[in-house]
């Protein structure tokens, strides 16, 4: 005989509270004092989950099943992740991001170089609609061009960030921006508009901080002509640059703006791209493959033994490949480990009602709004779940006080896609922190789109102002 199987009950709110307390007091400690592993402790803090899930009524399966169901929703995201990995490595081959390196470092200004790292990730995620292929080719340039010049990395890192979200929130092409409305019960153009108040409050706040940061800096101290020059040498020395370099990039945003499957425009850029490197870069097919698949080393360049390479270009060239993302997809995996426990538990619920509970005031309303999607954020590390999860619940309640849904959708947005990528373990975060090469918690402070923009809502909501009211 089968053994009976225990009721389903839902969660006590101190029951719901266990895992999650688990799981900040395991990062906050083992992982921001001590240096421990982040994915030991997200197992440790799924571990945890799942003691309460069995408390609840749930089987071995039931959790598995949970744990399956994030995986899959995650699957898309981590597919375009590993294959922009791979189209870096095979950028580096053509010589397609040296190119950009090389001509970035000769124009840009080291004191203008956040803000215009700021600028030109905005225009191409705002084109693209991905904060992904923004960040995986404009910034992986951009950081090439930081490292090069000496600046800080971190706020290279966060300034390109907040670019890549500003297209990610704004774009009609963006999935979050076409998710936020359906899950409040919005028009997307209206919802654009109406994001325009926080998200433009929040880009003014940019241009000023990145400006002003630049314009401080003394630039004297970080850039050494002598390692400019040299890197400058390398790099001509180790290419062949031509305009039909660019051919990579321009079909990334071609394939974007007629709204062609990404995945497949990403393989076709870099088989491209890995075709270049071969025409004009001199590459063997089995050394550009490997680069591919195990990443790119400057030593796998025609001829690059009988150079002498300075030491910034081995870290301006090393990086991508499909392998290079492995780590990145184990972390996301741990994540959703803990994140489909908590969630099939029902504790996403019980502590969601105990916030809706005490809302008394547009400003609590919105307030709530916020911490529940930081809470989904940091809990699931989905922009997704981030989204529909608080949209449904608080759905009504807008409705309640009299207030357009696009308050809530743009509300879902300022919150939900802005926070995710400062979440290490959320998809966003490490891809970032992989692409980049700058750790989660060091650009985090210099993100300002992505912090400012739920401030900004806040406080609009308790001022009324850029508050949409039912019309009678």
């Amino acid at each position: 005989m089968k053994p009976k199987k225990t009721a389903l009950r839902k969660p006590t709110f101190s029951e719901a509270l266990v895992p999650l307390l688990g799981m900040v007091l395991l990062l906050g400690i083992g992982y921001g004092k001590y240096g421990l592993p982040i994915q030991f402790l997200l197992i440790v803090a799924a571990f945890l989950a799942a003691i309460i899930a069995k408390r609840c009524g749930y089987t071995w399966d039931d959790m598995i099943k949970g744990i399956a169901e994030k995986i899959t929703s995650s699957l898309p995201s981590l597919l375009v992740m590993v294959c922009v990995g791979a189209m870096i490595a095979s950028w580096m081959v053509s010589g397609t991001i040296p190119m950009m390196i090389y001509y970035g470092i000769k124009i840009i200004d080291p004191q203008f170089l956040f803000v215009t790292a700021f600028f030109v990730t905005a225009v191409i995620s705002t084109f693209t609609g991905t904060s992904f292929g923004s960040a995986g080719t404009a910034g992986v340039a951009i950081m090439g061009i930081a490292i090069a010049l000496g600046v800080p990395l971190e706020i290279a890192a966060g300034a390109v960030i907040s670019g890549a979200v500003f297209g990610d929130k704004l774009s009609p092409l963006s999935d979050t921006t076409m998710l936020a409305p359906i899950a409040a019960g919005s028009e997307l153009y209206d919802h654009i508009k109406h994001m325009l108040y926080t998200t433009g409050s929040a880009t003014i706040l940019c241009i000023i901080a990145y400006t002003g940061i630049g314009m401080t800096m003394d630039v004297s101290q970080m850039t050494n002509p002598e390692t400019v020059n040299a890197i400058l040498s390398n790099l001509e020395t180790l290419y062949t640059f031509n305009p039909l370099l660019l051919l990579p990039p321009c079909l990334i945003f071609w394939g974007a703006y007629t709204k062609k499957p990404t995945i497949p425009m990403l393989l076709l850029a870099s088989a491209i791209a890995i075709v270049m490197g071969m025409v004009f870069q001199g590459f063997a097919l089995k050394t550009a493959l490997q680069a591919f698949v195990g990443g790119f080393k400057v030593a796998m360049i025609p001829g690059a033994a009988d150079v002498k390479v300075v030491k910034p270009i081995v870290s301006l060239l090393t990086r991508g490949g499909l392998m290079g993302m492995m780590g990145t997809v184990l972390l996301v995996f741990c994540a959703f480990a803990f994140a489909g426990l908590f969630s099939k538990a029902g504790c996403i619920e019980v502590v969601l009602e105990r916030f809706i509970k005490s809302i008394k005031s547009v400003g609590q309303l919105v307030t709530a709004t916020v911490g529940s999607t930081l809470f989904m954020s940091i809990v699931t590390g989905s922009s997704y779940l981030a989204i529909l999860i608080p949209g449904e619940m608080f759905k009504d309640l807008y409705k309640k006080f009299n207030l357009e849904p696009k308050n809530l959708s743009r509300t879902l947005e300022d919150a939900g896609t802005c926070a995710v990528p400062l979440v290490p373990w959320s998809v966003a975060g490490t891809y970032m922190a992989a692409t980049l090469g700058v750790p989660t918690l060091s650009y985090l402070p210099w993100t300002i789109l992505c912090y400012s923009s739920f401030i900004f809502a806040i406080i609009f909501a308790y001022t009324g102002f850029g508050i949409a009211k039912i019309k009678k």
